[in-house]
């Protein structure tokens, strides 16, 4: 698409780790506060964090492949 490194690699780290929050709030709802999928959303959340901090690192070392 040839976005710049500056556009692409924050509009990839929100697709990424979009409505994590709300699924937490849905699961919690629906299901209860001790439920499987309560705590599967939770786990997932905490997971994200560094997942989501790899994917930062990836994303700058990979700088110089996006258009400047």
């Amino acid at each position: 698409m040839r976005l710049r490194h500056a556009v692409a690699a924050p509009a990839a780290l929100i697709g990424a780790s979009n409505f994590f929050e709300l699924a937490v709030a849905v699961a919690i709802s629906l299901f209860g506060l001790q439920s499987g999928a309560a705590l599967a959303t939770v786990v997932g959340v905490l997971v994200e964090v560094p997942v989501m901090l790899t994917l930062v690192r990836i994303a700058n070392a990979t700088r110089d492949r996006f258009p400047a």
